[in-house]
């Protein structure tokens, strides 16, 4: 549920060679005009409160997305929610009021559909959360989101020949979703229905496992972290003795080292942020503080950088590409994002490996 209510857990970054960015991928620094009208751009953070240190992080690091893109044109307005659903509204109308003709924020889903209840139809919106139901009109959503990482780690399976799907989730916003987005992925690609069991088990996953194996599919989703996975892990390697189905699993893996621990999810694959993007953004950003970025940091630069151009172009650059701090990002009609993830194979006891890296944007699995 943090995953929903914040961003989708955005990763650490994971070992990888840094490669250059794909062609047809711009820098946020691309060459902007410096002369002409100043624009203002609003920022929604949690400056008071109990998120205020993400908040100032967050605000460090759209200070740098207004650094790279170097022009003096674009005035920054940061202004606190609070945290609450209020402070958001109220922030959002104060930033309007001042002329702010972008917003990038708030953080959470709550914050967010308080405020786009004010900005609505007056100014574009990248919000730094995953809810999908925020998105639409002149609102985007920047967190990483179920259906772009099932989208992903579905292209990435059906490439080495699955075809039949199933999902182990748990029966809450979050499987749910997963559920949806799988039903639309497997349809998409002309694959039959995939098979889904939500459950609010959290240990034994022995029966659940027995029921994949009497309708074996080629590749099972797993939405749980922790021991939730370890435990689905085990059980369905158990259930197939003659060779277990493809696991697959979200983005929350990439920041979770147990599982590394588990036999059974030696070679099942996730999608996370490609390294390249965000050790640079990392880099950056301890050389700017000198303190390391948390993982949601990045999603507020690539959040001012995209409000900034769009006050400065006077309208979102839809279908442009751009390489953000977490990877490849593109923005579509409809407050929609289309964001590049890589694919990572856990190992035994290790980093994970890098398996595909990151598409562009708006291509096939992104």
């Amino acid at each position: 549920m943090a995953c929903l209510v914040l961003i989708g857990c955005a990763p650490q970054p994971l070992t990888g060679e840094f490669r250059r960015p794909q062609a047809g991928i711009q820098p946020w620094t691309a060459a902007p005009a410096t002369q002409g009208p100043t624009v203002r751009v609003g920022l929604l953070l949690p400056l008071t409160g109990g998120n205020a240190p993400l908040g100032q992080a967050m605000l460090n690091a759209a200070q740098l997305a207004l650094f790279d893109q170097g022009d003096r044109r674009v005035e920054m307005l940061p202004r606190d929610t609070r945290g609450t659903p209020a402070g958001a509204a109220q922030a959002a109308q104060a930033l309007l009021s001042e002329g702010a003709v972008a917003i990038a924020g708030p953080l959470t889903l709550n914050e967010t559909a308080s405020a786009v209840s004010v900005t609505r139809g007056r100014a574009p919106v990248y919000a730094f959360t995953s809810d999908e139901a925020q998105a639409g009109g002149a609102v985007w959503v920047l967190g990483i989101t179920p259906s772009q990482q099932v989208r992903r780690i579905v292209a990435a399976a059906a490439e080495g020949g699955a075809r039949r799907f199933a999902l182990l989730a748990p029966d809450d916003p979050f499987g749910q979703r997963l559920a949806a987005a799988l039903r639309v992925a497997a349809g998409d690609m002309g694959a039959p229905p995939p098979q889904i069991l939500l459950s609010n088990a959290r240990g034994d996953f022995t029966a659940t496992a027995q029921l994949l194996a009497t309708n074996p599919p080629d590749a099972v989703l797993i939405g749980y972290g922790g021991a939730g996975a370890r435990a689905a892990a085990a059980a369905i390697a158990a259930s197939f003795p003659g060779g277990t189905p493809r696991l697959l699993g979200t983005a929350i893996w990439a920041v979770d080292g147990s599982l590394a621990n588990e036999p059974a999810l030696t070679g099942a694959w996730f999608p996370a942020p490609d390294p390249a993007g965000r050790a640079r953004f990392d880099s950056q950003y301890d050389a700017a503080f000198n303190e390391r970025a948390p993982r949601l940091a990045g999603v507020a630069y690539d959040a001012f950088a995209l409000a900034a151009r769009t006050a400065r172009e006077g309208a979102p650059p839809i279908g442009a590409a751009f390489m953000g701090a977490d990877g490849p990002v593109r923005l579509l009609e409809g407050g929609a994002i289309a964001r590049g993830l890589a694919v990572f194979a856990i190992r035994l006891g290790g980093e994970p490996s890098l398996v595909q890296p990151a598409p562009l944007p708006g291509g096939p699995g992104s």
